[in-house]
């Protein structure tokens, strides 16, 4: 199945809290859209696996995904190794994005800042036709996409495309209240972290809210790339 964009997460809620309001855009344009963790998210200091794997179920039932997958990578210690640029290449060649979203280049979390760059490098490779890569026994063809966008995630970076979501912020939110063990919980009695204290929600609509006022609108999501933009880029499509 081709996709029109796969987005790249280091952990399971990170598209949902950065780009998952554009996701839903497109997906209400028709477009086909798709996941890709890259771990379980098994450091978290709340939840289980188990409960990850069930929250990323059911945020991807809200954002009405057309695919999503796990490639098992070790939480926290995200390598930009030949194994896992392997990984990342069988699912672009496997789902043939014109588009890719990837984490933040630089972030909190040290995994953030190291996807973005396996991604990056892993996208190039792709494009290679003598790199090869099998999918149920059969030779995968080369593939590169036309452009890469890395989502700004907790720490601000000044983006260079903003997308309009006011239309999608329901959705978003939904989307992030899906991994309940992570967000607040005045019930839970698990240890409390940055992402579960109270006020973190408001942060991310502040942050919505900021780059909406910079275009115009009331909700606004930021991304970043290294290459030409073209502004216009879900004509892309």
């Amino acid at each position: 199945m081709k996709l029109d964009v796969l987005a790249f997460a280091a952990h399971p809620d990170d598209c949902e809290l950065s780009c998952s309001g554009t996701l839903a855009k497109l997906k209400s344009q028709g477009k086909k859209i798709g996941i890709v963790d890259l771990t379980r998210g098994e450091l978290g200091t709340r939840g289980t696996v188990e409960i990850r794997n069930q929250e990323a179920e059911a945020s991807s039932k809200i954002l009405k995904l057309d695919a999503r997958e796990n490639l098992d990578m070790r939480d926290g210690f995200i390598e930009i190794s030949e194994a896992n640029k392997l990984k990342v290449v069988q699912m672009l060649r496997k789902y043939k994005p014109t588009i890719v979203f990837a984490n933040a280049i630089v972030d909190r979390h040290t995994d953030h800042g190291r996807a973005a760059e396996l991604i990056e490098q892993s996208i190039f490779i792709s494009g290679l036709v003598n790199v090869k890569t099998t999918l149920n026994g059969k030779e995968q063809e080369s593939w590169r996409p036309k452009q890469v966008f890395h989502y700004v995630q907790f720490q601000y970076i000044k983006p260079d495309v903003i997308v309009d979501i006011t239309a999608n912020w329901e959705t978003k939110e939904a989307s992030i209240k899906a991994f309940g063990s992570q967000f607040y919980d005045p019930k839970s009695k698990e240890p409390k972290t940055l992402i579960s204290s109270e006020g973190f929600m408001d942060i991310v609509r502040s942050r919505a809210i900021e780059y909406g006022s910079a275009i115009g609108v009331k909700y606004g999501e930021g991304f970043t790339t290294h290459t030409a933009v073209n502004y216009n880029f879900l004509n892309l499509l």
